[in-house]
């Protein structure tokens, strides 16, 4: 097990005495809480290294994989439009935000993908507990499993072996939930809140934009330790500094090594995606951390294991495609998930595009999802693992529809 560097009772203490006196002001979102970020593992016999990263707080699909080939993405989205030579092209139609240009080589290399127009059965809801439930779970529905997807994966597996545990954080990671044993471990700073504290106050902010907005803002702060969460006490002070702007990196470092051994499945969450206020600024941040951890966990896998590892990111749902009036967007339905890795066969963008045109639009507000996220997952894990169809579809993830093999896996 590892041990935080400081005293974890003090820093309980500290955390929810701060949270407890700020978060009557402010409230304060599990989806969007910096603090959030658990990681589960769980060794199996198989080669192939599967890490699924969860963007918690709905990342807006269509700023992070821009579709300029499309008339109305000039007037639904103009201030993006400006950027539009700042934003590397991906085929033509498709540019990924500024803020993904490290991951250039990534795409030229083929280990870089997207699927566009993607979402879970959660259709016209927005709440991000019920989506983020939905989307660990596999399910169609909410309340139907107990256990995540890649939990009831490894339970149809043989030979399934349990890492050394690592546990730290106090939070969970649904999709790795369940009767298979896996291992845990979450960086230092999940110390820092409660897991209660933090369902608590999403449940009284949740339906309230202007909370969200605020919490967006205040996350953004915290991140540069000046805001609402900054350090009252030279304590505190001393165990920002220690977590500043790297929690990412240690986590894509800790499963990078862990899959050097005999780690083969991975999943673990990145915050920082609930925009509703300010996006340019609060996505840019959020992108380039996203960035850096498929940098620093490639670079941390090396050739060999990287070439044989695949990312999967996805978000609970999308978010409008217009702009609100504190600049950012609300939650919406389609979204976009990200594919990367040595053995995912990149260099595409992958899914049916459904236009922008409001007629085109879910809602008349929401980009129209033309594909089920968890089709690209289940492919991936029939390659990996060799999981008949029949299983994946009425067990891993009930009532799903593979469809045609898009072919994600080398």
């Amino acid at each position: 097990m590892i041990r935080p560097t400081l005293d974890s009772a003090k820093l309980h203490r500290l955390s929810r005495r701060r949270f407890l006196g700020r978060a009557a002001l402010l409230g304060c979102s599990a989806a969007a809480s910096p603090l959030m970020t658990p990681v589960s593992l769980a060794a199996a016999p198989w080669d192939t290294r599967i890490v699924v990263i969860i963007l918690r707080g709905a990342m807006d699909g269509l700023d992070a994989l821009r579709p300029y080939g499309d008339p109305d993405f000039a007037l639904i989205r103009p201030e993006q439009m400006g950027e539009r030579d700042k934003a590397p092209d991906l085929d033509g139609f498709s540019a990924m935000h500024p803020a993904l240009a490290p991951l250039v080589p990534l795409w030229a290399g083929g280990e870089l993908g997207f699927v566009q127009a993607v979402a879970t059965p959660y259709r016209n809801k927005r709440s991000h507990f019920d989506g983020q439930d939905i989307l660990e779970a596999g399910t169609p529905d909410l309340g139907m499993a107990r256990d995540g997807w890649l939990n009831r994966m490894l339970q149809e597996l043989p030979g399934i072996e349990t890492q050394t545990a690592y546990a730290v954080g106090q939070g969970e990671m649904k999709v790795l939930l369940g009767p298979a044993e896996v291992a845990e471990w979450t960086p230092n700073a999940a110390l820092r809140l409660s897991p209660q504290a933090l369902r608590l106050a999403e449940l009284i902010m949740e339906q309230d934009p202007a909370f969200h907005a605020a919490m967006s803002e205040a996350v953004a702060l915290s991140d540069e330790g000046e805001g609402i969460l900054a350090p009252d006490t030279p304590l505190e002070k001393e165990m920002g500094q220690s977590l500043q702007g790297a929690q990412h990196v240690k986590i894509a470092e800790f499963v990078g090594n862990r899959l050097r051994e005999d780690t083969r499945v991975a999943a673990f969450s990145m915050i920082g995606w609930d925009t509703h206020g300010k996006q340019a600024r609060n996505l840019t941040r959020s992108l380039s951390r996203f960035a850096e951890t498929l940098i620093s966990l490639r670079d941390t896998c090396g050739p060999d294991v990287w070439s044989r590892t695949a990312v999967v990111a996805m978000t609970e749902f999308g978010r409008t495609v217009r702009l609100n009036g504190t600049e950012g967007t609300d939650h919406g339905t389609g979204g976009t998930m990200v594919l990367a890795g040595g053995a995912i066969r990149g260099g595409r963008v992958l899914g049916a595009w459904p236009g922008l045109s409001e007629a085109d639009l879910f809602k008349r507000r929401d980009l129209t999802p033309t594909s089920d996220v968890r089709a690209p997952a289940a492919w991936i894990l029939r390659a990996a693992t060799g999981l008949d169809r029949t299983t994946l579809e009425q067990v891993v993830f009930p009532g799903l529809d593979m469809g045609r093999d898009p072919g994600v896996i080398l």
